[in-house]
């Protein structure tokens, strides 16, 4: 492949500062070299002039690929238990093949808005291989759902092995033991020592609903009852943990430098002090959050706190699309509105989407940064380039993608 030299009005090399009239010089699959475009062009490599902002491909630190076919859910106005039982149900009328053509369309989805690299919970393993033959980079995490019955009789675990151990298209594996209300104690606690004793990461939700809050510490409330009706017998259902949901996972090293958990709305001080301890990330989902009612992660004390955050989208389940800049545009709301008055408060959502997504998948090599020997996935997106760049992200970012480069090949052009 020849060379190719991408310039822009603006580079966003993440690692440094913005580069006006800045440029990217691609060979193959690889980045030889960031800077201005004048020093560049001299390489004698075919030019991409694009107009607008020059960035790292985008992260999408929590998604559910397989569920881009269930949009309707997103419109419905159920609330979080409804909706999780109709999902439930939903899932029985999908083929194996239906599972493979929905999770494609959500990869095209994240490549038509930017996104070059995402945090996939896999419920179906049928879905490994075509998201791993599209090139997305990023950790697929097997997801695990399962009582101690169901788990050593049930053939869950051995059907969890299995897949850990088959074909993923490439694709980098990790584990996702889903949530402490469907995932017992036990279970959950040996998850963790099969992803480590293997050398993989750890994505499970967390405090996403008052409902998990309450779960956790009293192990009472909707979703005790949700369990008894679906003859779940969870350890948390005697009484719980009687602390909170970071407490809990940290009890059993549920938490640490190799975790990063999804949502995290209903974390006190105490708790999120702890992930911060332990060097465990947040994966933000705030539309998400907005649409199933699960209320508002506190995302000004996250900032003020210098917790370690991403941002997700979740699936088109619950979220009105996988853009990550609308993502960003509702965080920056939220955390306004919550108070967070700081000047840094555009870069920092900037960098959640890019350094910030690749730091919580363990920093994924060559991913959210651009620099001489990194991959060259990159995304180019028309805004305002006469002012702040990361601000004009942020705020004109949404639908704004003009191209999409994945390991030096153009995959998007609008």
């Amino acid at each position: 492949m020849p060379s190719t030299l991408h310039s822009a009005s603006v580079v966003l090399p993440m690692a440094a500062e913005p580069i006006r009239d800045g440029a990217v010089l691609v060979e193959d699959d690889r980045i030889v070299a960031v800077g201005p475009r004048a020093e560049l062009a001299s390489a004698g490599a075919r030019e991409r002039v694009w107009r607008g902002v020059l960035t790292p491909g985008l992260v999408n630190a929590h998604a559910h690929l397989q569920y881009t076919d269930f949009g309707d859910l997103a419109l419905s106005g159920l609330a979080f238990p409804e909706w999780i039982r109709t999902l439930t149900e939903r899932r029985s009328t999908f083929s194996e093949v239906m599972w493979q053509e929905s999770a494609r369309r959500g990869v095209h989805h994240m490549l038509r808005s930017g996104t070059t690299a995402a945090a996939d919970v896999v419920t179906d393993p049928c879905v490994l291989v075509p998201v791993g033959r599209s090139g997305l980079r990023g950790i697929s995490y097997v997801e695990v759902i399962a009582d101690d019955a169901m788990w050593a009789a049930g053939g869950r675990r051995e059907a969890f092995l299995s897949t850990l151990r088959g074909a993923s298209g490439g694709r980098e594996l990790g584990v996702s033991p889903h949530t402490p209300y469907t995932v017992g104690t036990a279970v959950f606690e040996e998850c963790a020592a099969i992803a480590r004793e293997r050398g993989l990461r750890l994505h499970p939700h967390l405090a996403e609903t008052a409902h998990e809050a309450e779960f956790i510490r009293y192990g009472t409330g909707r979703f005790a009852e949700l369990n008894r009706a679906f003859g779940m017998a969870l350890e948390l259902l005697d009484g719980g943990s009687g602390g909170g949901p970071a407490a809990y996972l940290d009890g059993f090293e549920g938490l640490g430098s190799d975790v990063h958990v999804a949502h995290g709305v209903h974390l006190a001080a105490d708790d999120r002090a702890l992930l911060r301890e332990r060097g465990t990330a947040v994966a933000l989902c705030v539309r998400s959050n907005a649409i199933l009612a699960a209320g508002e992660p506190p995302i000004a004390d996250y900032l003020a706190e210098g917790s370690p955050i991403a941002l997700g989208t979740d699936s088109l389940a619950s979220s009105p699309s996988l853009d990550m800049w609308e993502e960003a545009a509702a965080a920056r709301e939220l955390a306004v509105r919550q108070g967070y008055a700081g000047a840094d408060l555009d870069r920092r959502l900037v960098e959640a989407v890019t350094v910030g997504g690749a730091a919580a998948m363990g920093g994924l090599a060559g991913a959210g940064t651009l620099g001489a020997g990194g991959l060259a996935d990159l995304a180019v997106f028309d805004v305002p380039t006469d002012g702040d760049p990361y601000a004009a992200l942020v705020a004109h970012g949404t639908g704004s993608c003009v191209a999409t480069v994945l390991g030096g090949r153009l995959v998007h052009r609008r």
